[in-house]
C-alpha cells in the first residue's frame, strides 16, 4: 500500500461519517423549518429555547453540521482541507453546546438525558479531526 493510498477502513469509517453528518444536516434543515405552529406543540419550556435561538448559535450548527459533511467529502477525496474542515466544525460544535448547556441550561430543561447526544457528536468530531491530522502526517491526503 503505497502512502497515498487510503486504508480501507479510513475509507469505510469516512462513509460512515459522512452519513452521520448528512443526518445533522437533516436536522438542521428540519430546525429551520419549524413553524410557530409546530413549536407551539412543544413543552412551554422547549418553546421558550425554540422560539429564542440567536442567530449566532444558528449560524454555529449551520457550520457544524455542513462543516462535518464537506470534511468527510474532503477526507473521500483525499484533499488535506479535510482538518482545517474538521477543526472548524468542531469548534462551531461547542460553540452550539455552550448555548445549549450554559445560556438555556438544556441539562435542566431536557434532563440528564439531554447529554449524551452531544458528547456524543463532540466524540465524533474530535476523532474525525485526529484522523483527519493523522492522515496529513501518514500522507493519505494531499
Amino acid at each position: 500500500m503505497s502512502s497515498s493510498t487510503i486504508p480501507i477502513w479510513l475509507k469505510s469509517l469516512a462513509w460512515a461519517a459522512l452519513t452521520w453528518n448528512l443526518f445533522g444536516v437533516i436536522a438542521f434543515i428540519i430546525q429551520m423549518m419549524m413553524t410557530p405552529e409546530m413549536i407551539s406543540k412543544l413543552p412551554l419550556d422547549q418553546q421558550t429555547a425554540y422560539s429564542n435561538i440567536p442567530l449566532w448559535s444558528t449560524i454555529a450548527f449551520a457550520v457544524a453540521v455542513f462543516g462535518g459533511t464537506l470534511g468527510c467529502l474532503f477526507l473521500l477525496t483525499k484533499n488535506a482541507l479535510a482538518t482545517p474542515t474538521f477543526a472548524l466544525s468542531l469548534g462551531a460544535i461547542l460553540l452550539q453546546q455552550y448555548y445549549n448547556f450554559v445560556v438555556i441550561n438544556s441539562l435542566k430543561l431536557l434532563g440528564a438525558s439531554a447529554i449524551f447526544m452531544p458528547i456524543f457528536v463532540i466524540i465524533i468530531a474530535t476523532t474525525l479531526l485526529c484522523l483527519s491530522i493523522k492522515g496529513k502526517q501518514q500522507g493519505w491526503l494531499r
